[in-house]
């Protein structure tokens, strides 16, 4: 019986718990004998080496997503290839993905029967969806926030970019990769306020 798999996405601002879920899933899969295989956008340029790491220190072995990795390809060559194809596909920073590497993990999915988890963000520091995210929102089987709280007490929406001094910055490219150093997530109200007041 054909395997019948499904595109989750699990979207949250920064410092939510995505990467750390994505993680301990794979630890999960690794402890039952479950096929399973990790990516990353090579956009990501905090690692030196191919690997996903939390804020809370855990870290895993992953393979590099280019812009011009052609996802589905990947995985019919390890079909080809007599390897064991993956129940399980686990994809860090997705809203990095293009939207046609996005369709070829839904192609992925439903020619294999794999199941593909991505987890990203949302939207940008101006409150913009990522092109990668917005294509999972079109297509994904499964949709689910990864919440998290702001410092006043309500849900964080906006992933803040912020200057040497603290301050929200409103312009500038869209992807600038960073950390603590750089970004806050925070909730609208507060977003809208910050900027109100610069």
């Amino acid at each position: 019986m054909k395997r019948i798999g499904k595109l989750y996405f699990r979207y949250g601002t920064m410092g939510s718990a995505k990467t750390a879920i994505l993680l301990t899933t794979a630890y999960n899969f690794e402890e039952r004998g479950m096929a399973y295989l990790c990516f990353k956008p090579v956009t990501d340029t905090r690692e030196a080496r191919n690997v996903i790491r939390s804020r809370i220190g855990i870290e895993r072995e992953c393979k590099w997503i280019y812009q011009d990795t052609n996802l589905y390809d990947l995985v019919c060559h390890l079909n080809e290839d007599g390897g064991m194809l993956p129940g399980w596909m686990l994809v860090d920073e997705a809203q990095f993905l293009t939207p046609d590497q996005v369709d070829q993990l839904a192609k992925v999915v439903d020619d294999f029967g794999c199941n593909v988890m991505c987890f990203g963000l949302r939207t940008d520091f101006q409150t913009h969806l990522f092109e990668g995210s917005r294509r999972l929102f079109e297509i994904a089987d499964s949709i689910e926030e990864v919440k998290s709280t702001c410092s006043c007490g309500r849900k964080t929406i906006v992933n803040a970019r912020i200057d040497g001094d603290g301050k929200i910055i409103t312009e500038g490219e869209q992807v600038e990769i960073g950390g603590n150093d750089r970004y806050m997530a925070v909730c609208r109200k507060c977003w809208s306020h910050k900027r109100l007041n610069d």
